[in-house]
Protein backbone atom coordinates (compact mmCIF):
# COMPACT_ATOMS: atom_id res chain seq x y z
CA UNK A 1 0.00 0.00 0.00
CA UNK A 2 2.85 2.00 0.96
CA UNK A 3 5.47 3.46 -1.72
CA UNK A 4 9.15 2.80 -1.30
CA UNK A 5 11.78 4.75 -3.22
CA UNK A 6 15.56 4.39 -3.06
CA UNK A 7 17.91 5.72 -5.68
CA UNK A 8 21.97 5.68 -5.14
CA UNK A 9 24.07 7.40 -7.71
CA UNK A 10 28.29 7.00 -8.69
CA UNK A 11 28.32 11.04 -9.58
CA UNK A 12 28.21 14.07 -7.56
CA UNK A 13 25.18 15.45 -8.66
CA UNK A 14 22.16 16.03 -6.57
CA UNK A 15 19.55 12.89 -6.67
CA UNK A 16 16.57 14.83 -4.56
CA UNK A 17 14.93 16.22 -7.25
CA UNK A 18 14.78 12.94 -9.35
CA UNK A 19 13.95 10.86 -5.69
CA UNK A 20 11.10 13.64 -5.32
CA UNK A 21 10.14 12.82 -9.04
CA UNK A 22 9.94 9.00 -8.73
CA UNK A 23 8.22 8.88 -5.44
CA UNK A 24 5.55 11.04 -7.24
CA UNK A 25 4.99 8.36 -9.77
CA UNK A 26 3.94 6.14 -6.66
CA UNK A 27 1.22 8.85 -5.81
CA UNK A 28 -1.45 6.67 -7.30
CA UNK A 29 -0.99 3.83 -5.02
CA UNK A 30 -2.75 6.39 -2.08
CA UNK A 31 -1.39 7.88 1.22
CA UNK A 32 -1.76 10.30 4.07
CA UNK A 33 1.90 11.41 4.63
CA UNK A 34 5.31 11.35 2.85
CA UNK A 35 8.79 11.66 4.05
CA UNK A 36 12.64 11.64 2.81
CA UNK A 37 15.97 10.78 4.15
CA UNK A 38 19.15 11.10 3.29
CA UNK A 39 22.88 11.41 3.60
CA UNK A 40 23.39 15.39 3.27
CA UNK A 41 26.71 15.28 0.99
CA UNK A 42 28.05 18.67 3.18
CA UNK A 43 28.23 17.06 6.47
CA UNK A 44 28.14 13.24 5.54
CA UNK A 45 24.72 13.06 8.16
CA UNK A 46 21.31 11.41 7.46
CA UNK A 47 19.13 13.94 7.43
CA UNK A 48 15.09 13.21 7.76
CA UNK A 49 12.16 15.51 6.15
CA UNK A 50 8.55 14.10 6.40
CA UNK A 51 5.11 14.86 7.40
CA UNK A 52 1.40 14.51 6.98
CA UNK A 53 0.50 16.05 3.73
CA UNK A 54 1.11 15.25 -0.11
CA UNK A 55 4.26 15.11 -1.44
CA UNK A 56 4.55 18.52 -2.93
CA UNK A 57 3.60 20.34 0.58
CA UNK A 58 6.00 18.02 2.12
CA UNK A 59 8.56 19.48 -0.05
CA UNK A 60 7.76 22.85 -0.41
CA UNK A 61 7.57 22.85 3.34
CA UNK A 62 10.88 21.86 4.31
CA UNK A 63 12.68 23.34 0.88
CA UNK A 64 14.55 19.52 0.46
CA UNK A 65 15.69 20.42 -3.25
CA UNK A 66 16.76 23.83 -2.42
CA UNK A 67 18.31 23.19 0.80
CA UNK A 68 20.21 20.07 0.40
CA UNK A 69 22.36 17.98 -2.25
CA UNK A 70 22.78 14.00 -1.80
CA UNK A 71 24.00 11.45 -3.49
CA UNK A 72 21.93 8.44 -1.98
CA UNK A 73 18.41 8.65 -0.45
CA UNK A 74 14.85 7.14 0.35
CA UNK A 75 11.54 8.36 0.25
CA UNK A 76 8.15 7.14 1.25
CA UNK A 77 4.44 7.28 1.03
CA UNK A 78 2.59 6.04 3.89
CA UNK A 79 -1.00 4.45 4.51
CA UNK A 80 -1.25 4.68 8.44
CA UNK A 81 -2.06 0.88 9.36
CA UNK A 82 0.03 1.25 13.09
CA UNK A 83 -0.26 4.46 14.58
CA UNK A 84 -2.81 7.22 13.32
CA UNK A 85 -0.94 9.80 10.25
CA UNK A 86 1.32 12.01 11.29
CA UNK A 87 4.80 13.76 11.21
CA UNK A 88 5.91 11.41 14.01
CA UNK A 89 4.56 8.43 12.83
CA UNK A 90 5.79 8.99 9.26
CA UNK A 91 9.05 7.27 7.58
CA UNK A 92 11.61 7.12 6.97
CA UNK A 93 12.54 5.81 10.77
CA UNK A 94 15.95 6.04 12.72
CA UNK A 95 18.00 4.20 15.12
CA UNK A 96 19.06 6.07 18.09
CA UNK A 97 21.96 7.28 16.79
CA UNK A 98 20.80 8.64 13.67
CA UNK A 99 23.00 5.95 11.84
CA UNK A 100 20.00 4.42 10.11
CA UNK A 101 17.25 4.98 8.22
CA UNK A 102 14.53 2.99 7.45
CA UNK A 103 11.55 2.83 4.77
CA UNK A 104 8.77 -0.06 4.75
CA UNK A 105 5.83 -1.56 3.58
CA UNK A 106 3.77 -4.13 5.57
CA UNK A 107 3.25 -5.24 8.54
CA UNK A 108 5.17 -6.90 11.24
CA UNK A 109 3.31 -9.23 13.49
CA UNK A 110 5.83 -9.47 16.29
CA UNK A 111 6.64 -5.88 16.59
CA UNK A 112 5.45 -5.52 20.09
CA UNK A 113 7.46 -8.49 21.42
CA UNK A 114 10.83 -6.80 19.57
CA UNK A 115 9.56 -3.29 20.96
CA UNK A 116 9.66 -4.94 24.33
CA UNK A 117 12.75 -6.59 24.13
CA UNK A 118 14.59 -3.61 22.44
CA UNK A 119 13.29 -1.05 24.87
CA UNK A 120 14.54 -3.45 27.87
CA UNK A 121 18.02 -2.73 26.24
CA UNK A 122 17.72 1.04 26.41
CA UNK A 123 16.49 1.91 22.98
CA UNK A 124 13.98 5.05 22.86
CA UNK A 125 10.99 5.05 20.75
CA UNK A 126 9.79 7.92 19.14
CA UNK A 127 6.71 6.63 17.29
CA UNK A 128 3.82 4.16 17.11
CA UNK A 129 4.45 2.22 14.46
CA UNK A 130 5.29 -1.24 14.12
CA UNK A 131 8.44 -0.08 11.17
CA UNK A 132 10.14 1.50 13.81
CA UNK A 133 11.57 -1.62 15.34
CA UNK A 134 13.28 -2.43 12.43
CA UNK A 135 15.42 0.21 12.38
CA UNK A 136 16.52 -0.41 15.89
CA UNK A 137 16.58 -3.94 15.63
CA UNK A 138 19.34 -3.38 13.03
CA UNK A 139 21.29 -1.04 15.11
CA UNK A 140 20.97 -3.43 18.23
CA UNK A 141 22.52 -6.14 15.37
CA UNK A 142 25.05 -3.95 14.19
CA UNK A 143 26.40 -3.75 17.90
CA UNK A 144 26.70 -7.33 17.55
CA UNK A 145 28.34 -7.60 14.05
CA UNK A 146 29.65 -4.89 12.32
CA UNK A 147 28.56 -5.90 9.37
CA UNK A 148 25.27 -4.32 7.76
CA UNK A 149 24.40 -7.28 5.35
CA UNK A 150 24.83 -9.23 8.34
CA UNK A 151 22.44 -7.85 10.43
CA UNK A 152 20.18 -7.78 7.96
CA UNK A 153 20.70 -11.67 7.52
CA UNK A 154 20.00 -11.97 11.19
CA UNK A 155 16.84 -9.66 11.24
CA UNK A 156 15.22 -11.55 8.43
CA UNK A 157 15.10 -14.69 10.76
CA UNK A 158 13.39 -12.27 13.54
CA UNK A 159 11.36 -10.51 11.90
CA UNK A 160 7.62 -11.86 11.55
CA UNK A 161 5.05 -11.01 8.94
CA UNK A 162 4.95 -8.92 5.16
CA UNK A 163 7.48 -6.42 4.83
CA UNK A 164 9.49 -4.20 1.93
CA UNK A 165 12.34 -2.81 3.57
CA UNK A 166 15.24 -0.21 2.22
CA UNK A 167 17.93 0.87 4.64
CA UNK A 168 19.98 3.72 4.22
CA UNK A 169 23.42 3.66 6.38
CA UNK A 170 26.35 6.65 6.93
CA UNK A 171 28.60 3.13 7.55
CA UNK A 172 27.84 2.60 3.97
CA UNK A 173 26.55 5.97 2.66
CA UNK A 174 27.47 4.46 -1.28
CA UNK A 175 24.63 1.50 -0.99
CA UNK A 176 21.28 0.66 0.64
CA UNK A 177 20.54 -2.44 1.66
CA UNK A 178 17.05 -3.89 1.23
CA UNK A 179 14.61 -7.12 2.66
CA UNK A 180 11.76 -8.34 0.95
CA UNK A 181 9.46 -11.07 2.20
CA UNK A 182 5.65 -10.94 0.81
CA UNK A 183 5.21 -7.29 0.28
CA UNK A 184 6.33 -6.16 -3.31
CA UNK A 185 9.86 -4.70 -4.12
CA UNK A 186 11.51 -3.99 -7.44
CA UNK A 187 15.35 -3.16 -8.47
CA UNK A 188 16.48 -0.95 -11.55
CA UNK A 189 20.90 -0.57 -12.38
CA UNK A 190 21.82 1.80 -14.71
CA UNK A 191 25.67 2.54 -15.29
CA UNK A 192 25.56 5.19 -13.16
CA UNK A 193 22.59 5.09 -10.92
CA UNK A 194 20.57 2.65 -9.38
CA UNK A 195 17.25 2.45 -7.53
CA UNK A 196 14.64 0.36 -5.45
CA UNK A 197 11.20 0.97 -5.50
CA UNK A 198 7.76 -1.25 -4.48
CA UNK A 199 6.70 -0.36 -8.30
CA UNK A 200 7.27 -0.26 -11.73
CA UNK A 201 6.01 3.57 -12.64
CA UNK A 202 8.99 4.90 -10.52
CA UNK A 203 11.36 2.59 -11.85
CA UNK A 204 10.87 3.94 -15.46
CA UNK A 205 12.28 7.03 -15.28
CA UNK A 206 15.99 5.77 -15.05
CA UNK A 207 15.81 2.44 -16.67
CA UNK A 208 13.51 -0.26 -18.19
CA UNK A 209 15.30 -3.33 -16.92
CA UNK A 210 13.92 -4.85 -13.69
CA UNK A 211 14.81 -7.42 -11.50
CA UNK A 212 11.45 -8.65 -9.49
CA UNK A 213 12.58 -9.53 -6.14
CA UNK A 214 11.73 -12.73 -4.90
CA UNK A 215 10.20 -13.93 -0.97
CA UNK A 216 13.17 -14.14 1.40
CA UNK A 217 15.49 -12.23 -0.77
CA UNK A 218 17.61 -9.41 0.90
CA UNK A 219 21.06 -7.61 -0.32
CA UNK A 220 22.36 -4.16 -1.40
CA UNK A 221 22.40 -1.98 -4.26
CA UNK A 222 25.02 0.44 -5.40
CA UNK A 223 25.39 2.53 -8.63
CA UNK A 224 25.25 -0.02 -11.45
CA UNK A 225 25.04 -3.04 -9.47
CA UNK A 226 22.83 -5.24 -7.09
CA UNK A 227 23.77 -7.67 -4.76
CA UNK A 228 20.88 -10.71 -3.80
CA UNK A 229 21.24 -13.08 -1.02
CA UNK A 230 18.46 -16.34 0.10
CA UNK A 231 18.89 -17.48 3.14
CA UNK A 232 22.74 -16.50 3.49
CA UNK A 233 23.25 -17.56 -0.14
CA UNK A 234 24.74 -15.48 -2.99
CA UNK A 235 21.76 -15.39 -5.76
CA UNK A 236 22.84 -14.85 -9.71
CA UNK A 237 19.65 -12.65 -10.36
CA UNK A 238 21.37 -11.46 -13.85
CA UNK A 239 19.11 -13.63 -15.89
CA UNK A 240 15.64 -12.83 -13.96
CA UNK A 241 15.79 -8.71 -15.27
CA UNK A 242 13.07 -7.85 -17.92
CA UNK A 243 12.34 -5.37 -19.99
CA UNK A 244 9.61 -3.20 -19.19
CA UNK A 245 8.02 -2.45 -22.28
CA UNK A 246 5.71 0.48 -20.50
CA UNK A 247 7.35 4.04 -21.99
CA UNK A 248 6.98 7.19 -19.30
CA UNK A 249 4.14 8.51 -22.02
CA UNK A 250 2.30 5.77 -20.60
CA UNK A 251 1.87 6.96 -17.09
CA UNK A 252 1.47 10.25 -17.80
CA UNK A 253 -1.70 12.22 -18.39
CA UNK A 254 -1.00 12.86 -21.70
CA UNK A 255 -3.57 16.13 -21.88
CA UNK A 256 -6.66 14.27 -19.75
CA UNK A 257 -7.47 16.41 -16.58
CA UNK A 258 -6.89 12.87 -14.66
CA UNK A 259 -6.03 9.34 -15.05
CA UNK A 260 -8.87 7.96 -14.23
CA UNK A 261 -10.69 9.40 -17.62
CA UNK A 262 -7.76 8.35 -19.59
CA UNK A 263 -7.79 5.00 -18.65
CA UNK A 264 -11.45 4.62 -19.88
CA UNK A 265 -10.98 6.02 -22.95
CA UNK A 266 -7.66 3.56 -23.18
CA UNK A 267 -9.91 0.54 -23.00
CA UNK A 268 -10.44 -0.05 -27.09
CA UNK A 269 -6.76 -0.77 -27.15
CA UNK A 270 -6.08 -2.53 -23.95
CA UNK A 271 -9.29 -4.58 -25.06
CA UNK A 272 -7.46 -4.97 -28.16
CA UNK A 273 -3.88 -6.01 -26.81
CA UNK A 274 -5.61 -8.48 -24.63
CA UNK A 275 -7.01 -10.40 -26.99
CA UNK A 276 -4.04 -10.40 -29.45
CA UNK A 277 -2.16 -11.55 -26.65
CA UNK A 278 -4.38 -14.06 -25.21
CA UNK A 279 -5.49 -15.68 -28.53
CA UNK A 280 -1.79 -16.58 -29.38
CA UNK A 281 -1.32 -17.77 -25.20
CA UNK A 282 -0.10 -21.31 -25.53
CA UNK A 283 -1.29 -21.12 -21.52
CA UNK A 284 -4.53 -20.34 -22.30
CA UNK A 285 -4.93 -24.38 -23.11
CA UNK A 286 -3.05 -25.16 -20.35
CA UNK A 287 -5.50 -23.65 -18.34
CA UNK A 288 -8.32 -25.46 -19.90
CA UNK A 289 -6.86 -28.52 -19.33
CA UNK A 290 -6.37 -28.13 -15.33
CA UNK A 291 -10.25 -27.15 -15.32
CA UNK A 292 -11.08 -29.88 -17.22
CA UNK A 293 -9.62 -32.34 -14.96
CA UNK A 294 -10.40 -30.54 -11.64
CA UNK A 295 -13.04 -31.43 -9.22
CA UNK A 296 -13.82 -28.23 -8.07
CA UNK A 297 -13.13 -24.80 -9.51
CA UNK A 298 -12.79 -22.18 -6.90
CA UNK A 299 -12.30 -18.40 -8.27
CA UNK A 300 -11.15 -15.75 -5.80
CA UNK A 301 -9.92 -12.03 -6.03
CA UNK A 302 -10.83 -8.57 -3.92
CA UNK A 303 -12.42 -5.44 -5.29
CA UNK A 304 -13.35 -5.24 -8.90
CA UNK A 305 -11.01 -8.90 -9.39
CA UNK A 306 -13.61 -10.80 -7.30
CA UNK A 307 -16.46 -8.91 -9.57
CA UNK A 308 -14.57 -9.96 -13.23
CA UNK A 309 -14.88 -13.35 -10.90
CA UNK A 310 -18.49 -13.25 -10.53
CA UNK A 311 -18.68 -12.65 -14.62
CA UNK A 312 -16.73 -15.68 -14.90
CA UNK A 313 -19.02 -17.96 -12.69
CA UNK A 314 -21.77 -16.41 -14.98
CA UNK A 315 -20.07 -17.50 -17.97
CA UNK A 316 -19.25 -21.21 -16.95
CA UNK A 317 -22.82 -21.88 -15.57
CA UNK A 318 -24.37 -20.53 -18.94
CA UNK A 319 -21.68 -21.56 -21.85
CA UNK A 320 -19.75 -24.74 -19.78
CA UNK A 321 -22.57 -26.11 -17.44
CA UNK A 322 -20.10 -26.31 -14.77
CA UNK A 323 -20.34 -25.10 -11.03
CA UNK A 324 -17.97 -22.66 -9.51
CA UNK A 325 -17.43 -21.24 -6.48
CA UNK A 326 -16.20 -17.16 -6.07
CA UNK A 327 -15.07 -16.35 -2.71
CA UNK A 328 -13.83 -13.21 -1.63
CA UNK A 329 -10.30 -13.29 -0.84
CA UNK A 330 -10.03 -12.39 2.44
CA UNK A 331 -12.86 -14.73 3.28
CA UNK A 332 -10.49 -17.95 1.93
CA UNK A 333 -10.55 -19.59 5.64
CA UNK A 334 -13.96 -20.64 4.77
CA UNK A 335 -13.47 -22.38 1.84
CA UNK A 336 -9.87 -23.57 2.08
CA UNK A 337 -10.35 -26.51 4.22
CA UNK A 338 -12.49 -28.08 0.95
CA UNK A 339 -9.54 -28.20 -1.22
CA UNK A 340 -7.39 -30.48 -2.09
CA UNK A 341 -5.20 -31.89 -4.68
CA UNK A 342 -8.15 -32.37 -6.93
CA UNK A 343 -9.04 -28.94 -7.10
CA UNK A 344 -8.40 -25.69 -8.79
CA UNK A 345 -8.31 -22.32 -7.80
CA UNK A 346 -8.18 -19.30 -10.43
CA UNK A 347 -6.53 -16.48 -8.58
CA UNK A 348 -7.56 -12.58 -10.00
CA UNK A 349 -5.30 -9.55 -9.05
CA UNK A 350 -4.60 -6.59 -11.28
CA UNK A 351 -1.20 -5.91 -9.42
CA UNK A 352 -0.48 -9.73 -8.80
CA UNK A 353 0.64 -8.62 -5.49
CA UNK A 354 -2.88 -8.44 -3.75
CA UNK A 355 -1.83 -9.85 0.03
CA UNK A 356 -5.83 -11.35 0.52
CA UNK A 357 -5.67 -13.45 -2.56
CA UNK A 358 -1.77 -13.95 -2.26
CA UNK A 359 -2.83 -15.59 0.87
CA UNK A 360 -5.61 -17.48 -0.26
CA UNK A 361 -3.69 -18.75 -3.51
CA UNK A 362 -0.57 -20.14 -0.27
CA UNK A 363 -3.30 -21.77 1.85
CA UNK A 364 -4.86 -23.73 -1.54
CA UNK A 365 -1.51 -24.56 -2.44
CA UNK A 366 -0.90 -25.90 0.45
CA UNK A 367 -3.65 -28.38 0.56
CA UNK A 368 -1.99 -29.37 -3.31
CA UNK A 369 -4.64 -27.27 -5.24
CA UNK A 370 -2.94 -25.89 -8.54
CA UNK A 371 -3.69 -22.69 -9.46
CA UNK A 372 -4.25 -20.12 -12.41
CA UNK A 373 -3.28 -16.66 -12.67
CA UNK A 374 -4.78 -13.44 -14.03
CA UNK A 375 -3.24 -10.13 -14.22
CA UNK A 376 -1.84 -7.71 -15.38
CA UNK A 377 2.08 -7.42 -14.43
CA UNK A 378 4.35 -9.71 -15.37
CA UNK A 379 6.39 -11.73 -12.81
CA UNK A 380 4.72 -10.47 -9.90
CA UNK A 381 4.21 -12.62 -6.90
CA UNK A 382 0.60 -14.13 -7.80
CA UNK A 383 1.47 -15.05 -11.27
CA UNK A 384 5.27 -16.10 -10.08
CA UNK A 385 3.18 -19.03 -7.28
CA UNK A 386 0.91 -20.46 -9.80
CA UNK A 387 0.82 -23.41 -12.36
CA UNK A 388 -0.55 -21.42 -15.17
CA UNK A 389 -0.12 -17.43 -15.83
CA UNK A 390 -2.46 -15.54 -17.93
CA UNK A 391 -2.17 -12.31 -18.16
CA UNK A 392 -4.24 -8.88 -19.50
CA UNK A 393 -2.55 -6.31 -21.30
CA UNK A 394 -4.30 -3.56 -20.25
CA UNK A 395 -0.71 -1.53 -19.68
CA UNK A 396 -0.55 0.79 -16.84
CA UNK A 397 -3.32 1.62 -14.54
CA UNK A 398 -2.48 4.60 -12.39
CA UNK A 399 -5.56 5.53 -11.11
CA UNK A 400 -6.33 3.82 -7.86
CA UNK A 401 -9.86 2.82 -9.24
CA UNK A 402 -9.78 -0.20 -11.41
CA UNK A 403 -11.22 0.67 -15.15
CA UNK A 404 -9.36 -1.42 -18.01
CA UNK A 405 -8.19 -3.94 -16.10
CA UNK A 406 -11.88 -5.13 -14.93
CA UNK A 407 -12.39 -5.16 -18.79
CA UNK A 408 -9.44 -7.01 -19.74
CA UNK A 409 -9.60 -9.73 -16.72
CA UNK A 410 -13.60 -10.26 -18.26
CA UNK A 411 -12.15 -10.70 -21.59
CA UNK A 412 -9.18 -13.43 -20.43
CA UNK A 413 -11.64 -15.01 -18.62
CA UNK A 414 -14.27 -15.09 -21.41
CA UNK A 415 -11.29 -16.68 -23.68
CA UNK A 416 -11.02 -19.53 -20.77
CA UNK A 417 -14.90 -20.36 -21.11
CA UNK A 418 -14.82 -20.32 -25.29
CA UNK A 419 -11.47 -22.50 -25.62
CA UNK A 420 -13.22 -24.98 -22.63
CA UNK A 421 -16.70 -25.11 -24.60
CA UNK A 422 -15.43 -24.77 -28.12
CA UNK A 423 -18.31 -22.54 -28.47
CA UNK A 424 -16.47 -20.11 -30.98
CA UNK A 425 -17.17 -17.17 -29.49
CA UNK A 426 -13.74 -16.24 -28.79
CA UNK A 427 -13.91 -15.08 -32.29
CA UNK A 428 -16.67 -12.42 -30.97
CA UNK A 429 -14.31 -10.89 -28.17
CA UNK A 430 -12.41 -9.32 -31.32
CA UNK A 431 -15.10 -6.95 -31.34
CA UNK A 432 -14.76 -6.32 -27.77
CA UNK A 433 -12.66 -3.02 -28.53
CA UNK A 434 -15.00 -1.84 -31.06
CA UNK A 435 -18.24 -2.26 -29.06
CA UNK A 436 -16.34 -0.18 -26.41
CA UNK A 437 -15.23 2.62 -28.72
CA UNK A 438 -19.18 3.08 -30.06
CA UNK A 439 -20.33 3.17 -26.72
CA UNK A 440 -17.94 5.76 -25.28
CA UNK A 441 -18.17 7.89 -28.35
CA UNK A 442 -22.20 7.81 -28.88
CA UNK A 443 -23.06 7.58 -25.24
CA UNK A 444 -20.43 10.49 -23.41
CA UNK A 445 -22.74 13.44 -23.91
CA UNK A 446 -25.54 11.53 -22.15
CA UNK A 447 -23.42 10.24 -19.38
CA UNK A 448 -22.38 13.71 -18.55
CA UNK A 449 -26.06 15.08 -18.85
CA UNK A 450 -27.46 12.21 -16.45
CA UNK A 451 -24.28 12.80 -13.59
CA UNK A 452 -25.66 16.34 -13.51
CA UNK A 453 -28.75 15.09 -12.48
CA UNK A 454 -27.24 12.61 -10.07
CA UNK A 455 -24.36 14.15 -8.19
CA UNK A 456 -26.15 15.85 -5.73
CA UNK A 457 -28.04 12.70 -4.31
CA UNK A 458 -26.30 10.88 -1.41
CA UNK A 459 -27.56 6.62 -2.47
CA UNK A 460 -28.03 5.38 -5.47
CA UNK A 461 -28.98 1.66 -5.95
CA UNK A 462 -27.50 -0.22 -9.29
CA UNK A 463 -29.93 -2.93 -10.06
CA UNK A 464 -30.00 -6.19 -12.28
CA UNK A 465 -30.60 -9.93 -13.01
CA UNK A 466 -27.81 -12.25 -13.72
CA UNK A 467 -24.76 -10.84 -15.29
CA UNK A 468 -26.39 -7.43 -15.10
CA UNK A 469 -26.36 -8.34 -11.29
CA UNK A 470 -22.41 -8.71 -11.08
CA UNK A 471 -21.95 -5.67 -13.27
CA UNK A 472 -24.05 -3.61 -10.94
CA UNK A 473 -21.72 -4.31 -8.30
CA UNK A 474 -18.81 -3.29 -10.19
CA UNK A 475 -21.02 0.14 -11.36
CA UNK A 476 -21.68 0.65 -7.38
CA UNK A 477 -17.94 0.03 -6.13
CA UNK A 478 -17.20 2.43 -8.62
CA UNK A 479 -19.47 5.35 -7.76
CA UNK A 480 -18.50 4.83 -3.82
CA UNK A 481 -15.17 4.59 -4.61
CA UNK A 482 -14.84 8.05 -6.60
CA UNK A 483 -17.85 10.37 -5.45
CA UNK A 484 -18.14 8.73 -2.44
CA UNK A 485 -21.97 8.74 -2.81
CA UNK A 486 -23.60 5.58 -1.17
CA UNK A 487 -24.52 3.69 -4.53
CA UNK A 488 -25.49 -0.24 -3.16
CA UNK A 489 -25.95 -2.98 -5.48
CA UNK A 490 -27.99 -6.40 -5.44
CA UNK A 491 -30.28 -8.89 -7.95
CA UNK A 492 -32.89 -6.71 -8.95
CA UNK A 493 -35.81 -9.59 -7.96
CA UNK A 494 -34.22 -8.82 -3.80
CA UNK A 495 -35.92 -5.52 -3.98
CA UNK A 496 -39.00 -6.70 -2.17
CA UNK A 497 -37.01 -8.62 0.70
CA UNK A 498 -35.68 -5.09 2.21
CA UNK A 499 -33.69 -2.75 0.11
CA UNK A 500 -36.91 -1.50 -1.30
CA UNK A 501 -37.65 0.09 2.28
CA UNK A 502 -35.05 2.88 1.30
CA UNK A 503 -36.92 4.16 -2.10
CA UNK A 504 -38.79 7.43 -1.65
CA UNK A 505 -39.11 10.41 -4.01
CA UNK A 506 -36.23 11.09 -6.34
CA UNK A 507 -34.16 7.94 -5.42
CA UNK A 508 -31.90 7.30 -8.14
CA UNK A 509 -32.24 3.29 -9.40
CA UNK A 510 -30.16 2.42 -12.69
CA UNK A 511 -30.82 -1.03 -13.62
CA UNK A 512 -28.44 -2.88 -15.69
CA UNK A 513 -30.58 -4.97 -18.82
CA UNK A 514 -28.84 -7.79 -19.90
CA UNK A 515 -29.97 -10.66 -22.09
CA UNK A 516 -31.27 -13.15 -22.18
CA UNK A 517 -34.63 -11.99 -23.02
CA UNK A 518 -36.67 -13.78 -20.60
CA UNK A 519 -35.25 -11.48 -18.52
CA UNK A 520 -36.78 -8.33 -19.92
CA UNK A 521 -40.13 -8.75 -18.61
CA UNK A 522 -38.89 -8.87 -14.90
CA UNK A 523 -36.40 -6.37 -15.51
CA UNK A 524 -39.61 -3.80 -16.54
CA UNK A 525 -41.48 -5.01 -13.93
CA UNK A 526 -38.76 -4.12 -11.19
CA UNK A 527 -38.47 -0.51 -12.70
CA UNK A 528 -42.46 -0.17 -12.69
CA UNK A 529 -41.91 -0.77 -8.70
CA UNK A 530 -39.57 1.42 -8.04
CA UNK A 531 -41.53 3.91 -10.57
CA UNK A 532 -44.46 3.49 -8.25
CA UNK A 533 -42.86 4.46 -5.20
CA UNK A 534 -41.08 8.04 -6.60
CA UNK A 535 -37.73 6.21 -7.77
CA UNK A 536 -36.03 8.12 -10.43
CA UNK A 537 -35.10 5.25 -12.86
CA UNK A 538 -32.38 4.68 -15.32
CA UNK A 539 -32.06 1.94 -17.63
CA UNK A 540 -28.41 0.76 -19.46
CA UNK A 541 -30.16 -2.13 -21.23
CA UNK A 542 -29.19 -4.21 -24.13
CA UNK A 543 -31.06 -4.55 -27.76
CA UNK A 544 -34.10 -6.55 -25.90
CA UNK A 545 -35.11 -3.23 -23.38
CA UNK A 546 -35.86 -1.28 -26.45
CA UNK A 547 -39.49 -0.93 -25.29
CA UNK A 548 -38.91 -0.53 -21.38
CA UNK A 549 -39.83 2.53 -20.16
CA UNK A 550 -37.65 4.39 -17.74
CA UNK A 551 -36.67 7.83 -16.76
CA UNK A 552 -33.33 8.04 -18.56
CA UNK A 553 -32.47 5.19 -20.80
CA UNK A 554 -29.36 4.40 -22.90
CA UNK A 555 -30.05 1.22 -25.34
CA UNK A 556 -27.10 -0.10 -26.46
CA UNK A 557 -25.85 -1.67 -29.76
CA UNK A 558 -25.64 -5.28 -28.74
CA UNK A 559 -27.91 -7.45 -27.97
CA UNK A 560 -25.37 -10.59 -26.41
CA UNK A 561 -23.95 -11.80 -23.24
CA UNK A 562 -20.78 -11.72 -24.59
CA UNK A 563 -19.82 -8.51 -25.60
CA UNK A 564 -22.53 -6.21 -23.11
CA UNK A 565 -19.89 -5.81 -20.43
CA UNK A 566 -17.77 -3.94 -22.99
CA UNK A 567 -20.78 -1.48 -23.86
CA UNK A 568 -22.52 -1.32 -20.46
CA UNK A 569 -19.02 -0.80 -17.76
CA UNK A 570 -17.15 1.96 -19.67
CA UNK A 571 -20.62 3.98 -19.41
CA UNK A 572 -21.00 3.07 -15.31
CA UNK A 573 -17.49 3.98 -15.01
CA UNK A 574 -17.74 7.27 -16.98
CA UNK A 575 -20.53 7.95 -14.59
CA UNK A 576 -18.66 7.56 -11.50
CA UNK A 577 -15.89 9.58 -12.77
CA UNK A 578 -18.19 12.20 -14.13
CA UNK A 579 -19.71 12.55 -10.60
CA UNK A 580 -16.75 12.35 -8.38
CA UNK A 581 -15.92 15.54 -10.16
CA UNK A 582 -18.64 17.74 -10.26
CA UNK A 583 -18.97 16.67 -6.64
CA UNK A 584 -14.94 18.53 -6.64
CA UNK A 585 -13.06 15.14 -5.74
CA UNK A 586 -10.14 14.11 -7.23
CA UNK A 587 -11.23 10.44 -8.62
CA UNK A 588 -7.70 9.27 -8.97
CA UNK A 589 -7.19 9.76 -5.63
CA UNK A 590 -10.15 8.59 -3.53
CA UNK A 591 -9.95 9.19 0.32
CA UNK A 592 -8.82 5.80 2.56
CA UNK A 593 -7.64 3.72 -0.79
CA UNK A 594 -5.12 2.21 -1.75
CA UNK A 595 -4.07 1.04 -5.60
CA UNK A 596 -2.96 -2.37 -4.22
CA UNK A 597 -3.41 -3.62 -0.91
CA UNK A 598 -0.26 -5.78 0.29
CA UNK A 599 -1.36 -5.60 3.80
CA UNK A 600 -3.94 -7.84 5.55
Amino acid sequence: MCGIVGLVSAGNDNILPLLVKCLKRLEYRGYDSAGFAFIDSDSGRIIVVKDRGKIDEVVARYGIVERYAARVGIAHTRWATHGPPSKVNAHPHVDCGGTIAIVHNGIINNYLELRRKLAEKGHKFRSDTDTEVIAHLLEDLLDENSDMLGAIRKAMNILRGSYAVVVLSTRDPSRLYFMKRVSPLIVGVAPSVSIVASDIPSIIEITRRVLVLHDGEYGFIEPGRVYVEHDGRPIDASQRFRTITWSVSDIEKAGYPHYMLKEIMEQPRALYETYLGVLSDPALHKAVDLIDEARTVFVTGAGTSFHAGLAFQYYMYRYAGRPVLTFIASEFYVYSNAAGQDDVLIAISQSGETIDTLTALRSFKQRGARVIAVSNVVESAIPRESDVKLYTRAGPEIGVAATKTYLTQVLVLQALVSQMTGDGFIKLLGDAHRVTARSLAKFQVFIDRLARKLYRKEHIYVLGRGLGAFMAYEGALKIKEVSYIHAEAYPAGESKHGPIALVEPGFPVIFIGTPPSELVEKIAANIEEMSARGAVTILIGTQQYRDVDADYKIILDVDDDILAPYAIMPLLQLLAYRLAVLRGYDPDKPRNLAKTVTVE
